[in-house]
């Protein structure tokens, strides 16, 4: 007698599910750490900001009054943001400071030069830094429109990025700097600036602050000057001219440009 043929069993048209359950779980589980990540970005970047607005005198809230211009009581060094100022990946030989840091030759200040004006165009920012070299050294040229407001000594949030990338370039070097403040021809007249003397002064010490508490450099070896509107660099009749007259300049000083200053004290 013939076995009876067994029932063909039907076939599983819905096992296409456990393969698209398992892809969305692993495109869930993407989206989560992506998320993750740009949260910790954003974090990183609030400390960053916060630590600046601590360093040049801005409180926690928005209400509270800005410091006065000199006022520094308020103003720290920024952990988040200062460099490694040891001895690792700096000078090592005799040329060296007892913080690593090394003196500063022509092939430096091309290095320095170099690397601030990539920053400056991956960041389409060449319009708010110049950078030059010369005789008296490397000279950083921070444009008024780029860093403060008109009549004001008070640095702008939005160029805190570009400072740190100028400090963090100059201070493996050991070379004395110089910050001068310049204005245009327009006169000024405050309670708190009487003249442009007063405002470039401001300033170029506001930069000095940023520069030696936040990024420590050698407060012997850094000095502020304010030259109002008498070391022009264009033509103050034109406006494009005067633009270029509102600025501080940060000069990373050579051998030559050194011995214009005094003698330091031993």
């Amino acid at each position: 007698m013939a076995k009876p043929k067994k029932h063909e069993k039907e076939p599983n048209h819905e096992r296409w599910l456990v393969s698209y359950a398992d892809f969305i779980t692993l495109l869930f589980a993407v989206f989560v750490t992506l998320y993750a990540m740009g949260q910790s970005d954003k974090e990183k970047i609030e400390q960053v900001m916060q630590s600046m607005r601590e360093s040049f005198g801005f409180t926690a809230t928005g209400s509270a009054p800005r410091p006065a211009v000199l006022d520094s009581s308020d103003m720290r060094i920024m952990p988040s943001i200062a460099p490694d100022l040891t001895n690792k990946g700096r000078g090592q030989g005799k040329n060296a400071d007892s913080k690593g840091r090394i003196r500063a030759t022509e092939k430096d200040f091309q290095a320095i030069k170099s690397s601030i004006e990539a920053y400056l165009i991956k960041q389409g920012a060449q319009d708010k830094v110049n950078v030059g070299i010369n005789r008296r050294g490397l000279v950083v040229s921070l444009k008024e429109a780029g860093f403060f407001d008109s009549g004001s000594a008070i640095v702008k949030e939005s160029a805190y990025p570009l400072l740190a990338k100028v400090a963090e370039s100059l201070s493996a070097y050991s070379n004395p700097v110089r910050v001068e403040g310049h204005t245009d021809t327009m006169p000024i007249s405050s309670v708190q600036f009487p003249s442009n003397w007063e405002l470039s002064t401001a300033r170029a010490t506001n930069i000095v602050h940023f520069l030696t508490r936040s990024y420590d450099f050698d407060p012997g070896a850094i000095s502020a000057a304010g030259f109002g509107e008498y070391r022009p660099i264009a033509d103050n009749n034109t406006a494009e001219g005067r633009s270029k007259n509102r600025r501080v300049d940060i000069v990373l000083l050579s051998g030559e440009g050194e011995r214009g200053e005094p003698e330091r004290a031993q």
